[in-house]
């Protein structure tokens, strides 16, 4: 079964303090680090991911790019990133797919619940996003004490690689 993972940009960046405080010095900049964030997600879970941004400061039709494996569409003027979000569950939707919506509008969950997509609320999703990074640094610096160091091994196969390595 394939998994799709459809995000209301801005509402997870409101939800996320790290975000939500960057958002207010430089707005690119805080969808750029989601963007960043989903696609390590990606790269874990081998999910679809479809981040949608309302055409707020980006006003004009539709656009959508492809980022770092992360498909982003900014809505055409006047439609707000809930209207895609329903409209892509019915287009996406078969038997074959499952599809995640990461949103805190409880309009929108509901809406989203009501055509069988699971919801995830903000917060879940940036736990998950968190942790998941945590995890990467945790395995990086485990990987840095090993690199150079001594691998730790009983006396007996220290003695007997000793061995190989002299000939004997």
């Amino acid at each position: 079964m394939d998994d799709i993972l459809i995000v209301d940009g801005y509402n997870v960046i409101g939800a996320w303090h790290n975000l939500s405080s960057l958002r207010r010095k430089d707005f690119e900049n805080a969808r750029d680090l989601l963007i960043d964030k989903l696609s390590e997600y990606q790269a874990q879970t081998g999910w679809r991911i479809i981040l949608i941004f309302d055409a707020y400061l980006k006003p004009g039709k539709e656009t959508t790019t492809r980022k770092a494996n992360v498909d982003v569409i900014y809505t055409k003027k006047n439609e707000k990133a809930d209207q895609k979000i329903e409209g892509l569950i019915s287009k996406l939707k078969n038997v074959k797919t499952r599809i995640h919506v990461a949103t805190s509008d409880m309009a929108e969950q509901w809406a989203v619940f009501s055509q069988g997509a699971l919801r995830i609320p903000s917060r879940e999703l940036i736990n998950e996003l968190e942790k998941m990074d945590q995890h990467l640094e945790e395995k990086t610096q485990r990987k840095q004490t090993f690199k150079g160091g001594k691998i730790p091994m009983d006396e007996a196969t220290r003695k007997k690689l000793e061995k190989m390595r002299r000939g004997f």
